[in-house]
């Protein structure tokens, strides 16, 4: 899967001119510790939106080697997408206000889903309001009373995943991208830092202040710096618990890039104590302690 920015975000000025069939719009939004914020969907939320709970309708059953966000049981996921009202033909937009990782990790999974048509609002919530967009408060009466209302066929598969016996080869020999801040990557202030050979490339610097998209050029630039647009190379993004990293899959998708996307991110690698984590003192790098992602 790759394409162009238009095959990936919605501004909110094309949002606002949908016609027939409107678009499916769901809530994605996160609280500070990165969980489901249904209070902050009543207090206001585009108009018809749904709200989704990154972790209830995005995930599957966490274990002790799954990782954070395991990809999410299939039945369920039909089931949440269901109750959404999407349908085979339906196009679907998604957001959150949270610079839009949230509402990449709702994008990545219906994609991988085999839902074709699904965008993110570029700028989130703000983007909307700051475009003159309206507001509803309270719940929709389907999702508080989980009425499923339209049939959707769900077809795991459709967007490529590395799993955690793959990441090793794939540091080694292609290029997998660490979409987390750099502090972060290099194991300061408590992170746990980075796995070996990963490359740090925080998917934050692919944003502009108002939390959009920044231009093809600029993404081009960046990304060729990286070695992401190198042609034959296999190119794979993680983070920590799996939803920066599904923003870093769609950012490359815009120029044409196709990235596999590890689901268990640092989470899952460092469930396993043997696994080693690279921390970066000054000028050195030293293998450091395992510390729960």
């Amino acid at each position: 899967m790759t394409g162009t920015r238009a095959d990936h975000l919605s501004s909110a000025a094309t949002l606002r001119r949908s016609g027939h069939p409107a678009p499916v719009v769901l809530d994605v939004r996160v609280d500070a510790g990165g969980r489901a914020d249904r209070d902050a969907y009543r207090r206001g939320h585009l108009p018809g939106a749904h709200f989704v709970d990154i972790d209830a309708d995005l995930a599957g059953t966490v274990t002790a080697r799954s990782g954070a966000r395991p990809l999410p049981d299939p039945d369920r996921l039909a089931a949440s997408a269901r109750r959404w009202g999407i349908t085979p033909t339906s196009p679907v937009v998604v957001y959150d206000d949270s610079r839009s990782t949230a509402a990449a990790r709702a994008w990545w999974v219906l994609r991988w889903a085999g839902i074709a048509d699904v965008r993110v609002l570029d700028g989130g919530l703000r983007a909307w309001t700051g475009a003159g967009g309206a507001l509803e408060t309270g719940d929709r009466p389907e999702d508080r009373e989980n009425i499923e209302i339209a049939p959707v066929e769900i077809r795991p598969g459709a967007l490529p995943v590395v799993g955690t016996d793959d990441v090793a080869r794939l540091a080694r020999d292609g290029l997998l991208l660490d979409a987390r801040p750099v502090d972060d990557y290099l194991g300061r202030n408590g992170a746990s830092g980075h796995i070996p050979g990963a490359v740090s490339a925080s998917v934050f610097d692919d944003l502009d202040d108002e939390g959009r998209v920044l231009d093809d050029a600029a993404l081009r630039s960046r990304y060729r710096a990286l070695g992401a647009l190198d042609a034959g190379i296999a190119t794979a993004s993680y983070c920590g618990s799996g939803v920066a990293a599904a923003l870093q899959v769609l950012v490359l998708a815009t120029v044409g890039v196709e990235s596999a996307f590890y689901p268990g991110s640092l989470s899952q690698w460092v469930s396993d104590p043997a696994r080693i984590v690279i921390r970066e003192t000054l000028s050195t790098v030293e293998p450091g302690p395992v510390i729960s992602a």
